[in-house]
């Protein structure tokens, strides 16, 4: 996907309203991918800088050439024409607010992001140790079935099968 983003990036080099870019969640970008909930690589995000969207298309070159080029401004306070009747009223209510209301609430639904994304973190972690817990066991009760002798029953049986005789 690295070669197709790439030239993706060089077609929109010159657009004024068009940024594609890339981060490296693993290195000095890893706080703003914290920010901006990246959890798998790679991860494709777009639109409102404050409110980044996953991007859930096609990965090659032509699907995201086509994505890009249909790209424009969306809903938001300064683009409030662009909004359904919803969205309107839901952005007139936030802009009613206080800014340390809003910084309030904000704040509240970032911390039950956490929160699920820390719940779904310690699941994983005890499926994972499910899954490890019963793959060392089934690997020891192979190898014990194993130790029981099939591989000289196993022998046995050829040798009889090949040779039509049980006499050693």
């Amino acid at each position: 996907m690295k070669p197709d983003w790439d030239k993706l990036a060089a077609d929109f080099k010159d657009s004024a309203s068009t940024v594609i870019a890339d981060v490296d969640c693993t290195a000095g970008g890893k706080a703003l991918c914290d920010e901006i909930g990246v959890r798998g690589y790679p991860t494709i995000k777009f639109g409102d800088p404050n409110d980044l969207q996953e991007y859930k298309g096609g990965r090659d070159l032509p699907a995201l050439k086509a994505f890009a080029e249909g790209l424009g401004p969306q809903c938001s306070p300064a683009n409030i024409d662009l909004c359904d009747d919803t969205k309107k009223a839901q952005i007139k209510e936030f802009m009613a607010l206080s800014p340390a209301k809003r910084e309030e609430m904000i704040k509240e639904k970032e911390s039950e992001m956490s929160k699920l994304e820390e719940g779904f973190k310690t699941y994983m972690e005890g499926l994972q140790k499910k899954y490890s817990d019963a793959n060392e066991k089934k690997d020891k009760d192979i190898e014990a079935i194993k130790s029981s002798g099939l591989g000289l029953m196993k022998s046995v049986h050829a040798h009889v099968k090949k040779t039509g005789s049980t006499e050693l």
